[in-house]
């Protein structure tokens, strides 16, 4: 996108609103008269017209021009007079008068006229209705079309004359445009396919005539780069769009007629750059206050400011005030016929119900627009003022909203808020088929909120009537759709970009939907719910006297609505918090009174009847019989045809009085109403707890009382159809199954109760306890264990009974899955039966098996603890006993088996102890009054283990003694052996330890030395620097400064070539070294270039770097190498100090001859030497100046040049160091 900024703001170099007042008015170039020559005399002479006061008939004027013949310069200037006074069709008419007149002087006369006319037509179209007025013909409406028609008409004459005339290009393009406003947009097609439709085509041939008229004008028709801009903007390309009218702005800064900054600002906000575009604006209405479009435009900017606040949000009333009372409200006032702002003006009036108003302004924007988006607006008012009557017309209504959809292209592409409110009132007519396709549709390409949360009811609501329904259908897949298009919703409220607020009657919806199978969920929008009550709760109405957080919520919680917190409650009730259950129901009531005390007229009693009977049941679950019946007999005070809070005393009786008032209480009930299915429920219940066993079936008492009731009251009562499948499936696991006429009779009655369980489950799917029942069967009869486990499965969260966990353990022992069926045991014993014998037992039979299995002693170990336990809590059942003594008894029968490396001596006398205490039980069993297998049996297995078993531990006992011994003696034996070894391992470590400090100690010595070393070497640089400092400078005698020494002229040039010649013979330098070394300046860099160019020869090897070894002085100055070597008296340290200044920084450790180079083989680190300021000491010129320095005689080492050897060598010792370690 091209930038808006241009020199200045918005493209404004140096304007301001005086400098645009006289350049934003139309026919500025009309003259206040014109003088129309008069022929026939033979003076000259004219008339003159003023065209600023027209007669209303230009009849006399027209047969004036007739008469004379004039020129078609004054039929247009007359024509374009009378439409700057707004006389267009007076102008027209002229036009074609004049077109009449001129015809007889050739067709080029009539090429302007003809022009003009069409202009004319495409004015009178801006301003003709869209569609024809109520109650007029069409073939007699002058409609946009029909100018337009004429537009064409005189469009093609002239191009018959003249196509290539350029005010034609132009004026075809401004006609495409307008053509293509009452096209349709073109509908949505499928992704990569190519658009294409009339609209579209009729916008590139406007695009095309505006390129031809900017062509023909080199560029300099602004109109043409307009109208350009147009159509770039209508075929959504709004880059391209905003360069051009920025590339007007930077040509002609004072344009305001048309202003391209609104042009610019409709850009920058399709781009999403809303801010962006409302600057433009303001720049705009700065240089012209009375633009109405500017105006308008800023208006729709604070609409959408204002959309982004809830309605009672403080940020919302300034904005939309400002949006309509200074910008809307201007611009209506100056142009009541601007569509956009009657379809703005009426979204006004819309809420406030001036229907009239609307209606008004809602037909101006539809017959007077040429943008299809302002026709679909002003439909969209008509749609919602129809929608929002007392008694609609939902009909008109719905058509309304079609076409406003249609007007935006329809489809994918057409007004999406048209489109939800069709399907609204779709729903209305009870079209709901209709109304989910057409969400579904709208869901599917733009994901809408409110579409999805209209559609996500419609599918609730399909749930909640299948429940109440008679006939069942399988609703399973809306259920799905509900939850999914809910839970989209709840999750775009979470954006904070969105800002959107959540709705409470959707989290409501989705409580209902989540309720029966995920209560949690359900719960967790309802803790929504009250939240956003709790926000909403007045700053008046919060108490102010409460500090404690807990109760100032639950003070607010009082306030909220009685309904909802009764519902909050049943959920903790369900989810077995019943102490916060308790707590809110309570503060539900509290609530219900003063709902009453606000409202008088608001009957409160229903609510108040149903919070208590819920509230006692509350106390029922948390073991507080005695306020749970209060509670039901104050409801019965007031209801006593409560059936409910009846049965609920009477049973609260029987737990309390089992034997007297209870099975009174039932009794009284029962007889009370009899026909009450919920009263015969609790009766069979009662039966099946309190009768005797039958040894026929058909004379059981509950079976008859089930069968009455089903003959008689409820073929179809699910109670009474689980309790008879409960009643055969019982029967059936009693029966014997010896023979197979007894075992076949015992199959067909688990047949029977299957046929029960199947019909309850016919009529509720959800009948967890028929479910349950068929888990059994399936267990007992058919031995599907796996097919039983998926059943328990299925029901385990359904029923909060320990009898689901009880069957799960049965099931999974069967299937050696004993680990599984150990947890579900454990589980049932934590259901409020922790006290269950009869589960204990199931546990210590469960860790039999598994120790059986697995051969574990301690698994054998906790099912004797478990049998323990159940013999503590009922100590009078034999079988307990039994159950005991055949724990120990398979105890001691393992642990004599087991090898003597697993067992220990200790478990094998317990094991003992154990069999003898077994003996004992079986005995004592055996001669029990109801023992539970035969006395022969009992007697024949405590012999058993009184001679075999008792001999075998015996034997047992002995070699685990001598196991144990034998092996307490290698273990000492191996201690000893590893105490040994580790004591040598010790010795070696600290060994080792010792050698590796004495190391560091020495390489610390060495470290330490070396220091010392680059100390010293330090200190000798720092004193000859004092020195050389010392023979550089003098104190003046008379100023006592210290001075620069005086520099010595040398005597002649033969003095210097003799220096030189000296030092070149003293440094031993060969003559074709010498030639390369004792060169000027100039000539080295020759010599350099001419050695590097030339190729290389096959004797030559490739020159390596030399480098030099430091070696050290001995006591006399000179170098050990010097010494040693054979050759020359070459004196290796000679200090040179130029004359020169720009040599005065050559430091005289640099100064190293070639030959040294060459000889430096002694020991010493080694360095890279300097020749080129060795080179510049040997050239020096015969006229540069020396300085005497007789103190100079021998050359040092370098101290920094040791200080780094000395560092070199300090690293390499660190080095060494770690490598050792």
């Amino acid at each position: 996108m091209a930038p808006l900024l241009n020199g200045q703001a918005n493209g404004h170099a140096r304007a301001t609103a005086s400098t645009f007042s006289a350049g934003n008015k139309r026919f500025s170039d009309i003259p206040p008269a014109i003088d129309i020559p008069v022929s026939g005399l033979d003076i000259e002479e004219a008339v003159e017209v003023n065209l600023e006061e027209l007669l209303d008939d230009p009849t006399e004027l027209c047969t004036l021009l007739e008469n004379e013949g004039a020129a078609k310069n004054f039929w247009m200037v007359i024509s374009l007079a009378y439409a700057k006074q707004q006389k267009v069709d007076l102008a027209i008419e002229i036009v074609n008068k004049g077109l009449a007149s001129v015809s007889r002087s050739g067709p080029k006369e009539k090429l302007g006229l003809l022009s003009c006319l069409c202009w004319l037509f495409l004015w009178k179209s801006r301003d003709a209705p869209r569609v024809p007025p109520d109650g007029q013909l069409l073939s007699e409406a002058r409609t946009k079309d029909f100018y337009l028609q004429a537009a064409t008409g005189s469009l093609n004459e002239a191009s018959r004359i003249n196509p290539s005339f350029p005010p034609l290009f132009l004026a075809r393009g401004v006609l495409s445009l307008l053509r293509a406003s009452l096209q349709s947009p073109s509908k949505s097609l499928a992704p990569g396919t190519i658009e294409y439709s009339e609209r579209i085509e009729t916008l590139k041939q406007a695009l095309k005539c505006f390129d031809d008229a900017s062509r023909v004008s080199s560029g300099r028709n602004m109109m043409a780069i307009l109208g350009k801009a147009r159509a770039l903007f209508s075929l959504e390309r709004y880059a391209d769009s905003v360069d051009c009218y920025q590339d007007i702005l930077y040509k002609m800064p004072d344009l305001q007629d048309p202003d391209p900054r609104i042009g610019i600002g409709c850009c920058l906000w399709q781009m999403s750059h809303r801010d962006d575009a409302r600057d433009a604006w303001l720049r705009a209405l700065e240089l012209n206050p009375e633009s109405k479009i500017a105006n308008i435009l800023l208006g729709l900017y604070y609409v959408n400011e204002s959309s982004k606040y809830l309605t009672t949000d403080p940020a919302f009333p300034p904005l939309y005030k400002k949006a309509m009372t200074v910008y809307t409200q201007k611009a209506f006032k100056l142009d009541k016929e601007l569509p956009l702002t009657c379809a703005t003006f009426g979204t006004y009036f819309l809420p406030r119900k001036a229907w009239s108003t609307v209606e008004s302004l809602a037909r101006k924007a539809i017959e007077l627009t040429d943008v299809n988006a302002v026709a679909s607006d002003g439909w969209y008012l008509l749609a919602r003022k129809e929608h929002y009557q007392v008694q609609p017309d939902l009909a008109k209504a719905l058509e309304y909203y079609n076409r406003a959809d249609s007007a935006r292209g329809g489809g994918d592409r057409g007004y999406l808020a048209a489109r939800v409110g069709a399907a609204q009132i779709q729903i209305l007519l009870r079209d709901f088929d209709g109304a989910k396709f057409r969400l579904e549709k709208i869901v599917q390409h733009s994901k809408s909120l409110e579409a999805m949360m209209l559609l996500g009811t419609l599918y609730a609501q399909d749930v909640f009537n299948n429940v109440i329904s008679s006939v069942k259908e399988d609703r399973s897949n809306e259920h799905k759709k509900a939850i999914a298009l809910f839970e989209a919703v709840r999750l775009a409220w979470k954006d904070p970009k969105r800002n959107l607020t959540p709705d409470s009657s959707l989290l409501i919806c989705l409580s209902r939907l989540y309720e029966a199978e995920q209560p949690e969920k359900s719960l967790q929008c309802l803790l929504q719910v009250e939240q956003m009550a709790l926000e909403d709760i007045p700053e008046e109405e919060r108490p102010e006297d409460i500090e404690d957080e807990e109760l100032l919520h639950a003070k607010l919680r009082e306030q909220l609505p009685p309904q909802l917190l009764n519902n909050i409650g049943c959920f903790y009730y369900q989810a077995d918090k019943f102490h916060q259950a308790k707590q809110i129901l309570e503060t539900a009531l509290t609530s219900c009174v003063l709902l009453s005390q606000k409202d008088a007229d608001v009957d409160t009693d229903a609510l108040v009847t149903t919070i208590s009977y819920n509230l006692a049941r509350t106390h029922e679950a948390l073991n507080e019989l005695d306020e749970a019946k209060t509670v039901y007999v104050g409801l019965l005070a007031r209801h006593d045809d409560y059936t409910d809070a009846r049965i609920r005393v009477a049973y609260i009786e029987l737990r309390q009085n089992p034997t007297l008032d209870g099975p009174k209480a039932v009794a009284a009930l029962y007889e009370a109403d009899s026909s009450n299915l919920e009263v015969r429920c609790l009766y069979g219940w009662y039966l099946s707890k309190s009768k005797r066993r039958a040894q026929n079936i058909a004379e059981d008492q509950e079976q008859r009382h089930y069968k009455h009731t089903l003959q008689h009251y409820d073929k179809h009562d699910r109670y009474s159809l689980t309790g008879m499948g409960n009643l055969y499936l019982t029967t059936a696991r009693e029966m014997r199954r010896d023979t197979e006429q007894e075992r076949e009779k015992r199959r067909k009655t688990y047949e029977k109760a299957v046929e029960f369980y199947d019909k309850a489950l016919q009529l509720d799917s959800r009948n967890a306890y028929a479910a349950q029942g068929v888990g059994i069967a399936l267990a007992d009869d058919k031995k599907d264990f796996a097919a039983a486990v998926q059943v328990f499965s299925k029901i385990r969260d359904t029923i909060r009974d320990p009898s689901v966990y009880i069957n799960l353990g049965h099931v999974y022992g069967e299937l050696k899955q004993y680990s599984r069926a150990i947890e579900n045991y454990e589980t049932a014993l934590t259901k409020e039966r922790s006290q269950d014998p009869q589960i204990l037992a199931c546990l210590g039979r469960i860790w039999l098996l598994k120790g059986k299995h697995e051969k574990s002693a301690l698994a054998m170990k906790n099912a004797l603890e478990y049998s323990y336990k159940a013999l503590a809590i009922a100590p009078q059942q034999v079988h307990f006993k039994f159950n005991i003594a055949y724990v120990q008894i398979q105890l001691a029968q393992l642990i004599y088996t087991l090898p003597e490396s697993q067992r220990t001596l200790q478990e094998v006398h317990s094991a003992s102890e154990g069999l003898d205490e077994a003996i004992d039980s079986f005995t004592t069993i055996a001669h029990s009054k109801n023992p539970p297998y035969p006395k022969h049996d009992l007697e024949q297995r405590a012999n058993m283990g009184r001679n075999t078993m008792r001999r075998q531990l015996e034997r047992a006992i002995q070699s685990q003694r001598e196991y144990e011994e034998k092996n307490a003696h290698k273990l000492e034996e191996a201690r000893k052996i590893r105490e040994e070894q580790e004591k040598k391992r010790e010795a070696e470590r600290l060994e080792a330890e010792a050698i590796a400090e004495e190391k560091k100690r020495k390489l610390a010595e060495d470290r330490h030395k070396m220091l010392e070393l680059s100390r010293q070497l330090a200190e000798t640089r720092a004193e000859e620097e004092r020195k050389k400092e010392e023979l550089e400078y003098t104190t003046d005698e008379e100023t006592g400064e210290r001075i620069k020494r005086k520099k010595v002229k040398r005597a002649t040039a033969e003095k210097g070539s003799k220096r030189k010649k000296k030092v070149e013979d003293e440094s031993g330098i060969d003559d074709d070294t010498s030639g390369f070394e004792a060169s000027g300046r100039k000539g080295r860099r020759k010599s350099t270039t001419d050695a590097s160019t030339a190729p290389p020869t096959d004797d030559d090897a490739a020159p390596k770097q030399k480098k030099r070894r430091l070696t050290r002085k001995d006591g006399s100055g000179k170098t050990a190498a010097g010494a040693s070597s054979g050759k020359g008296g070459f004196k290796s340290s000679e200090l040179v100090i130029d004359s020169d200044e720009e040599d005065e920084g050559v430091d005289p450790a640099d100064v190293v001859p070639e030959t040294d180079r060459n000889n430096a083989d002694s020991e010493g680190d080694t360095i890279k030497v300097n020749r080129a300021s060795a080179r510049k000491v040997l050239d020096d010129d015969e006229d540069e100046e020396e300085e005497v320095d007789p103190g100079a005689e021998t050359m040092e080492l370098d101290p920094d040049v040791s200080a780094r050897a000395a560092q070199v060598a300090a690293e390499a010792l660190d080095g060494m160091d770690e490598d050792s370690e």
